[in-house]
């Protein structure tokens, strides 16, 4: 199975090293607000089988309106773009749609996408983008704008715009850290002057707008550092390029209000000694705490008011994509087989999510059939043929027996983009909503 969790944990090494202990009762809340909608997910598991995801388009739009309105009570000119790769479900994104967020994509296979859902609105983000990437941006010179990552790609724009004689909007990305992995996004702040320079010579790239991407944001903190450092270079700007500057993107990377939650205190893995017959396995549970939106809305708000307005006046635009989709998918499975009363067999794989993501990252598994506010310990493993088929160490319920229904709530971000056929085919999509009897199956 392609192992995405090196690449995930590099990002998550960004939030501080060491996490907190959780509190069972914030636990219990949480296990309380998923068997509210028991009976929504058993009918669906009895209609539709298992393993399932199950979108909660109710919890999406929730989701939407309440991002939008947070910054736009706080922000005079603003505009949303949600970040499919966070989860590329067609659904997801029509919905968000309707919730008058435009599209963030990061590919040419995600804008294709995006304009067979009928998008008007684009954000082209990402590095390397090819030249047949960049010729289905000008096709659709009207829908997208092009975020540049190099020097290299805005010349390969404008001869690509050049042959199909049309003009094509353009912003370009900031690189926000100069050194590590990071370095590979955008050019560093030291080059701007010489790249607008550059793009006022080139007559087919219309550039109008900044961007930048923090990614693991628990609180604003990093991004209002980085706006600091923006607002010294927009100070000495020339003129005629701030007033050629429309929009200034501050990306996304917004952290979902519960948190990050953890297997162990830290990134290493298990410092505990205990296990279930040789397996780590945790006695206790900590997170990285996060701010809720409203503190992001104002903090940024404030900065943005120092830093940027005082020289560029402009719409910002925000990607967010966990923040939105996180709460929005859950993952339904069955117990197959039970080989222990400490060991169980579901018959739903980790190839739904892609990784080994349930060795670090915590979410409870909770028994629907037998539902309880305390948690069992018990190795919950998936049917792949790999030892690395983990859903969790325990399981909140009175007991657990074959046939019984589970749910892994909150699946929604970066693991259903991430899915993979390998040896089980990927689960079945049924969207629920408003009314627990709407039910659509994918």
């Amino acid at each position: 199975m392609h192992d995405s969790s090196g690449t995930l944990k590099s990002a998550q090494d960004t939030a501080p090293h060491r996490a907190q202990p959780l509190d069972r009762a914030i636990i219990q809340d949480y296990v309380r607000q998923q068997l509210a909608r028991r009976e929504a997910f058993l009918e669906t598991r009895r209609r539709y089988g298992s393993p399932l995801y199950v979108l909660d388009t109710k919890n999406l739009q929730g989701r939407a309106e309440e991002f939008r309105n947070t910054f736009r009570s706080k922000l005079p000119d603003v505009a949303f773009y949600y970040a499919m790769k966070s989860n590329n479900h067609p659904a997801i994104s029509r919905i968000l749609m309707k919730c008058n967020y435009g599209l963030d994509v990061s590919s040419g296979e995600e804008l294709n996408q995006a304009i067979g859902l009928g998008a008007t609105d684009i954000i082209f983000s990402g590095p390397g983008k090819t030249r047949d990437e960049l010729a289905l941006a000008v096709k659709h010179a009207e829908k997208v704008t092009v975020l540049l990552d190099s020097f290299g790609e805005l010349e390969r724009l404008e001869t690509v715009a050049a042959k199909a004689g049309r003009e094509i909007r353009a912003g370009v990305r900031l690189c926000t850290e100069e050194n590590g992995l990071w370095r590979k996004f955008g050019i560093p702040l030291s080059q701007l002057a010489a790249f607008l320079g550059k793009a006022r010579a080139r007559s087919h790239v219309a550039l109008c707008g900044l961007q930048f991407h923090i990614s693991w944001n628990l609180n604003p903190a990093p991004q209002i550092a980085f706006l600091r450092r923006l607002g010294e270079i927009l100070k000495s700007m020339d003129n005629l390029d701030r007033q050629r500057m429309s929009f200034l993107d501050i990306g996304g990377g917004y952290w979902p209000p519960d948190g990050e939650w953890r297997q162990f205190p830290d990134s290493g893995g298990s410092t505990e000694p205990d296990g279930i017959n040789g397996v780590h396995c945790p006695r206790h549970h900590y997170y990285h705490p996060a701010e809720p939106i409203t503190s992001f809305a104002d903090q940024i708000a404030r900065a943005v008011g120092e830093t940027v307005y005082p020289h560029v006046r402009c719409t910002i635009c925000l990607e967010p994509g966990r923040w939105l989709c996180h709460d929005a998918m859950h993952i339904v499975l069955t117990v197959i087989d039970k080989k222990a009363d400490d060991l169980v067999i579901t018959d739903g794989g980790t190839n739904a999510v892609g990784w080994e993501r349930f060795e670090t990252d915590y979410f409870p598994v909770i028994n629907l059939t037998r539902p309880g506010l305390f948690e069992q310990r018990c190795l919950i493993a998936g049917s792949l043929c790999t030892p690395h088929d983990i859903w969790g160490y325990g399981y909140w319920g009175r007991m657990i027996e074959a046939e019984d229904v589970l749910v892994v709530p909150s699946q929604g971000a970066y693991t259903y983009s991430l899915r993979q056929n390998f040896i089980k085919p990927v689960p079945r999509v049924v969207m629920i909503g408003r009314n627990a009897e709407e039910r659509q199956q994918y």
